[in-house]
């Protein structure tokens, strides 16, 4: 019961990942365009798909522990390489958005879009990395 669990929300969170990441290159195309008022609220929709990611990936953590890669050789090679960028930058994502959107929020719109610089491709990179290493994982390459 727990395995099929986990795995159903392995699934899920893939598509938190990649929903969070659509909603933030929607954002991005929003206020490239000027329109501010879908830029937030597209932002505001990708931190709390991002803050429901993180709900399911600790609970199917829980439930499941962690896994290892299925294959070996360059495969292996490749999806820890994948797996140790993603790791590491996701650390970086909740106290980066938490900023971010506290900067907008407060209407600190200069200081806002400095930090966007950052948050942006990192919380970007984050997201497709972590469809990525799902796919990886879960549907290895032959």
């Amino acid at each position: 019961m727990n395995e099929a669990l986990g795995q159903t929300l392995a699934a899920v969170n893939a598509s938190l990942n990649g929903t969070s990441g659509l909603l933030l290159l929607g954002g991005w195309i929003a206020i490239r365009g000027g329109r501010r008022r879908l830029h937030g609220w597209l932002m505001a929709s990708a931190f709390t798909v991002s803050a429901l990611f993180l709900v399911c990936y600790l609970t199917r953590v829980w439930l499941t522990g962690t896994h290892r890669y299925p294959g070996f050789g360059p495969w292996k090679t490749v999806y820890l390489a994948i797996l140790m960028t993603h790791m590491l930058l996701a650390t970086l994502v909740p106290p980066l958005a938490i900023r971010t959107v506290y900067l907008a929020a407060k209407r600190r719109f200069a200081e806002h879009r400095k930090i966007v610089r950052i948050t942006l491709p990192v919380w970007l990179y984050v997201s497709v990395t972590g469809v990525v290493v799902y796919l990886m994982l879960y549907h290895p390459p032959a």
